[in-house]
């Protein structure tokens, strides 16, 4: 039966190396990425030429800048470092299938019976340390029976059990024991907090790995410092202040009167670090991506040989979406050039599909935008963005459901058409160009209706709400109209730099604002709408407004057809 190993790698300085392959050696000195945490700069990460300047993890940033003028900072982007920890869990795959995130910074790997193939684990951690070297990334390795185990020696197997005394257990003494402990507190405080010279540390963190041999798990825990064990800062404080620094102190200790002081917390780390609870390395689960590519034997660069090519990829791309039952709603064609150039156009769809006959021709008219150059020697499709697609099975009796059934068809090829009609105007314009309309809750005109993307909203159901009166069919902004302020309406105005003249008019239509609403548009009062005919033909929508927050007066505020 063989035994359970894992390894666990971490990255101490990810913040920073992170940023220093982003901006590809433009950062030759001290670096530190800086978050803020209670309304205070502190920094996250360092490089090794900040480390060596005396800085930390934690310190606030004002006084890295006092010990440090020629620091160079940078904001710290937890997106983009979660982004980056999840391309290197894919690096850690050719280790083994089983690779799981460990915190913010770092990897672990089930290597059970993985290990043969690189020869040994020694080799496989020299592998991986040879790998983290040539992507420029510090790590420190941790190979052993349990995950608990294999996290400690990752993060504290280089490290030593210091001493923690507080001033009470100084006091507790003898006097030349005490003397000794406040010499070498006095010594401890002279650091950054205090004003005093900077410790040196290491300039850069090793590519060091500690392999736990199988069943060897107490020898390689014991003297390791109880932080090992992933306890919060609280319980390790109170653990170092009674004594207890190393972890083979904790166990030696008996197990009831552990859980009775420190909680089940404790015990339960301890058991999971020896192998006694479970705790298994959960993956997380590769996202679905859909692509396929086309490599041509002889560059290609007519339009007919693109098509062709297209015809040739496009089913298998739909027969993978198919089988798990999603669908295209964004999609890349990449072109491929013999001067090792590459064209790439985007193609969205109104909704989400997986049908060929539908998307062929939005590609077709996408096509006229890449520049084959001298050739094309490789086409590459891929789906950016994919969409759950559920089939829809109508229930009911037998001739119930053969109406019901016939309905959805017949619904179905109009909503497929219309969808088909704004893709296709989509490639042309943009989907974001193409909008609807969708009824709204208001008895306001200019918010009785809300304009939605129709590539991204379903069309209304049901009927529109009737107004009270006829709404006319270009509605504006209220301009203004000049008459005389009175309710009455006007025989004559202007509007627009020309003069008109009244042959007939309906109303009022009185329309109040919203009161529990601010709007500008409404600040001056109560409006009273009339349907206004004018001498040469044209009806328009005019309201006098009684005054509010602001002075009485004529508009207009759209037109009749």
């Amino acid at each position: 039966m063989s035994h359970r190993r894992i390894l666990s790698l971490w990255f101490p300085r990810l913040g920073a190396e992170r940023v220093l392959r982003a901006e590809r050696g433009d950062i030759a000195g001290p670096l530190a990425v800086a978050e803020e945490v209670s309304n205070t700069q502190v920094i996250s990460a360092l490089n090794s030429a900040a480390s060596a300047q005396g800085l930390q993890v934690g310190q606030p940033l004002r006084d890295a800048h006092a010990m440090c003028a020629a620091l160079v900072v940078r904001p710290r982007n937890r997106a983009a470092e979660t982004a980056f920890l999840a391309v290197l869990r894919r690096w850690a795959g050719k280790f083994s299938p089983w690779v799981a995130e460990a915190g913010e910074d770092g990897l672990t790997i089930d290597l059970t019976g993985c290990a043969h193939l690189f020869g040994s684990e020694a080799a496989l951690m020299e592998t991986a340390g040879q790998d983290c070297v040539a992507m420029g990334l510090s790590v420190r390795m941790g190979l052993a029976d349990t995950l608990g185990t294999a996290w400690a020696l990752a993060r504290y197997a280089e490290e030593e059990t210091a001493p923690e005394r507080s001033g009470d257990a100084i006091d507790q003494e003898a006097r030349a024991t005490r003397a000794r402990a406040q010499k070498r507190q006095s010594v401890k405080r002279r650091h950054w907090t205090r004003g005093g010279a900077a410790p040196q540390l290491p300039t850069a963190v090793p590519q060091t790995g500690r392999i736990a041999e199988a069943g060897q798990a107490y020898g390689a825990l014991a003297p390791l410092p109880v932080a090992a064990l992933r306890l919060d800062r609280a319980t390790v404080a109170q653990l170092n202040r009674l004594g207890l620094r190393r972890i083979g102190d904790l166990l030696g200790q008996p197990r009831a009167g552990l859980a009775r002081r420190f909680g089940r917390g404790l015990v339960l780390r301890l058991d999971q670090a020896m192998g006694s609870a479970p705790e298994p390395v959960s993956p997380a689960r590769s996202p679905d991506h859909f692509a396929v590519r086309l490599t041509l034997p002889e560059p290609i660069g007519l339009m007919e040989d693109l098509l062709a090519g297209i015809d040739r990829m496009l089913p298998r791309l739909c027969s993978r979406l198919e089988a798990r039952g999603k669908g295209a709603r964004v999609l890349r064609l990449e072109a491929h050039r013999c001067d090792l150039e590459m064209e790439a156009v985007t193609l969205g769809l109104a909704r989400a599909s997986r049908a060929p006959a539908r998307i062929r021709p939005l590609l077709e008219m996408k096509l006229e935008q890449i520049d084959a150059g001298y050739g094309i020697d490789m086409l590459r499709l891929e789906v950016l963005q994919a969409e759950a697609i559920h089939a829809r099975t109508p229930a009911g009796h037998m001739q119930a459901g053969a109406a019901a059934r016939a309905r959805q068809e017949a619904r179905q090829e109009d909503e497929a058409a219309l969808e088909d009609l704004i893709g296709r105007l989509g490639a042309r314009l943009g989907l974001e160009a193409i909008t609807r309309y969708h009824p709204a809750e208001s008895h306001i005109p200019e918010k009785s209706f809300t304009v939605q993307a129709a590539a991204w909203s379903e069309p209304a159901t049901g009927d529109w709400p009737l107004p009270p009166r006829p709404r006319p069919l270009l509605l504006w902004r209220p301009e203004l109209v000049h008459a005389p302020e009175r309710p009455e309406v006007p025989q004559q105005f202007r509007w627009r730099g020309c003069d008109w003249q009244l042959a007939g008019a309906e109303g009022p239509e009185r329309i109040a604002p919203e009161w529990w609403l601010d709007d500008p548009e409404w600040r001056n009062g109560v409006r009273d709408y009339w349907v206004v005919v004018t001498q040469c033909g044209t009806r328009l929508w005019l309201f006098f407004a009684h005054g509010g927050a602001l002075s009485p007066g004529w508009f207009c505020h759209g037109s009749f057809a």
